[in-house]
């Protein structure tokens, strides 16, 4: 029930990402459909497995935008004070999975209903019957076979989310953090200086005036056997003051901080500008992965053997092509958050200004976040230039309909998870936003780092991804 209070009164661009997460379903959803109806219209098992494994890219993408629109969700954004009523880290992880789970169900039992009309089982065969050809509606349809693929898409993104998002605690360096800081359930801190010791609170001096203000005890002098007990004032010495000491108090005007003070006690929101942090550690890894899927494509274009039939508009080549491909997208990938690190460095190298200064570092700081979409978007880009360098024109012209679908939802939802990867990386920056627009920073300044970075971020991946390209398409240019 929460979580579908959450989806009902949620904002139109919450609302907006959850239905491109369930039209992404639908698409998937759809594929997988027609991937049986090609197992009951044909009697060869490996071209319906076959069938069914390239199915697998659009279900990859399609997790992958569920969780990035899961992440971006301002409704299960663990808030203070909701724990105290139920609504701890754990709870709102299954409130987003539950979420997820039901845009995921709604877009898969539209993908049902669209392939049902397409058969002619509802309503009669529409389009004079020119779906039926790749839906075998001759055959009927085995509804468990159906359902349990309609059921993968919701399980499968829900549970990525679940494991995403499930509470961290972090770890410490020792067996206690530093200055004997314990941690509690989803990282709660505890004590971070000593535990006091019984009747230190009421030792003589423990809490006099001057004491420390950030948790420490000062603990007063031990009382000795050379020292004399403290005189107390008698209660007629207390309640009757000297009139000179009643007028000073009376007189006397209470003392008002100076403007250093002031400055002083006011918070500096340069504090909350956010340093730069390491560099990620995927880039040696994905660089050396790149290089690996490249070569192995060129050993595998050059011994020509174990042909794969690709589907319509694709080129045909041995398998060991297709593992390259896969090993160059992966490395691809692994290397973008490390690439956009260093995109950020080069921005503030050379005697930076405001601007450049402002958007390296900003690229620096959200290197792991809007890295990985955009390494996926340059792996899929320079997927689909090779797969278009190297088509004939006539088999370009008879791109099927599935092909162009599964083309579409890959596209789709790779660009789509890049842009709410980037609306995600505006709301974790928020305070930093709001600290340069109290120190006077002017609009025209983050508007203008804003295109610095994406211009920087074009014109260094945009020829990475062309090189990369071409040298996939290289061995089977030959």
């Amino acid at each position: 029930m929460l979580a579908l209070r959450l989806t009902r009164i949620a904002q139109p661009a919450v609302q907006l990402r959850r239905l491109l997460v369930a039209a992404a379903s639908a698409g998937t959803g759809f594929l997988l459909l027609c991937a049986l109806a090609y197992a009951l219209s044909h009697a060869d098992p490996g071209a319906s497995i076959l069938r069914l494994a390239w199915c697998l890219p659009p279900l990859a993408a399609t997790i992958h935008l569920a969780v990035a629109v899961a992440r971006t969700d301002p409704g299960t954004t663990p808030r203070p004070g909701l724990a105290a009523i139920g609504l701890g880290p754990a709870r709102l992880m299954l409130v987003s999975a539950t979420t997820t789970a039901l845009s995921c169900t709604l877009g898969s039992m539209l993908a049902l209903l669209v392939f049902l009309h397409l058969r002619g089982d509802l309503t009669g065969m529409p389009f004079d019957g020119a779906a039926a050809q790749f839906l075998a509606a001759q055959a009927p349809l085995p509804l468990p076979a159906a359902l349990t693929l309609l059921t993968l898409v919701p399980a499968t993104a829900s549970t990525t989310v679940a494991l995403t998002l499930r509470p961290k605690e972090p770890r410490p360096s020792g067996a206690r953090g530093a200055q004997g800081r314990s941690y509690g359930r989803f990282g709660a801190y505890g004590r971070a200086v000593a535990r006091e010791t019984f009747g230190a609170y009421g030792r003589f001096g423990a809490r006099r005036r001057g004491a420390p203000e950030k948790g420490g005890v000062e603990p007063g002098p031990e009382p000795g056997p050379e020292s004399e007990p403290p005189t107390t004032p008698t209660v007629t010495q207390a309640a009757t003051p000297t009139g000179t000491q009643a007028a000073a108090a009376t007189t006397t005007p209470p003392a008002t901080p100076t403007a250093a003070e002031e400055t002083a006690a006011a918070p500096d929101p340069v504090a909350h500008l956010p340093a730069p942090r390491k560099p990620p550690a995927g880039l040696p890894w994905g660089i050396a992965i790149l290089a690996g899927g490249l070569a192995v494509e060129a050993y595998a274009a050059r011994a020509a053997t174990g042909a794969l039939t690709l589907p319509s508009a694709l080129p045909t080549g041995p398998a060991g092509v297709l593992a390259g491909w896969l090993l160059a997208a992966l490395g691809l990938a692994l290397a973008a958050p490390g690439l956009t690190h260093f995109c950020g460095r080069l921005l503030q190298s050379v005697r930076p200004g405001a601007v450049r200064l402002l958007a390296g570092r900003v690229l620096m700081e959200e290197a792991t976040r809007i890295g990985r979409p955009l390494g996926v978007v340059c792996a899929v880009a320079s997927a689909a230039y090779a797969m278009a360098t190297l088509s004939a024109p006539a088999a370009t012209a008879a791109v099927g309909p599935l092909t162009t679908l599964g083309a579409v939802l890959v596209t789709g939802c790779t660009v789509a998870t890049l842009l709410t990867a980037a609306v995600e990386a505006k709301q974790a920056r928020a305070d930093t936003t709001a600290a340069l627009l109290r120190l006077g920073a002017p609009t025209t300044l983050l508007r203008s780092a804003a295109a610095l970075r994406a211009g920087a971020l074009l014109a260094f991946f945009c020829p990475l991804t062309l090189i990369v390209a071409e040298l996939a398409a290289l061995p089977l240019a030959r």
